[in-house]
């Protein structure tokens, strides 16, 4: 079976992005998403207009991987970088906490995820839906690289 490891991360991150843009409608941008930026490190806003489907998609994507339940401080580690602070050297920021603690929200509307008092997981639901991305972005790859159908389900390999 092709889970979310056996294909290329950018790929995925993009395919799932385009789906929640289109087809989970409890996930939308709030109005200040347009002119907000991610973290104190950053110094300019993002230029996707789509980015909140992007990081909702790369949450999604983190929940399937993390073997325990992720909750807002760590995705915050996870989402931060480096400050630059001019002739001074640079010093590691966390992002801000309040857009993926709504994206969470709105996934767990969607019944993507769900809240344990540990942190978030990944619904069956969700692991279904990134399941079946990963298994079309899989075939989109064998096309290009015929090579890698011996990796594929039985299905794929004749």
């Amino acid at each position: 079976m092709v889970t979310v490891k056996d294909v290329p991360a950018d790929r995925l991150i993009d395919a799932l992005a385009k789906y929640i843009k289109a087809n989970v409608p409890q996930v939308k941008p709030p109005p200040w998403a347009l002119f907000v930026k991610t973290g104190s490190h950053r110094e300019r806003v993002p230029d996707n207009p789509d980015w909140w489907y992007y990081r909702a998609a790369s949450i999604l994507r983190k929940l399937y991987l993390a073997e325990k339940p992720i909750g807002i401080e760590t995705f915050r580690v996870i989402y931060g970088g480096l400050k630059r602070r001019g002739s001074a050297p640079p010093h590691f920021r966390k992002c801000g906490g309040s857009h993926i603690r709504l994206i969470l929200q709105q996934l767990e509307k969607a019944g993507l995820v769900a809240k344990t008092p540990k942190g978030r997981i990944l619904t069956p639901k969700g692991r279904s839906l990134l399941d079946s991305i990963a298994y079309q972005i899989f075939l989109e790859v064998v096309k290009v690289i015929p090579e890698l159908k011996k990796y594929g389900p039985p299905s794929i390999r004749q």
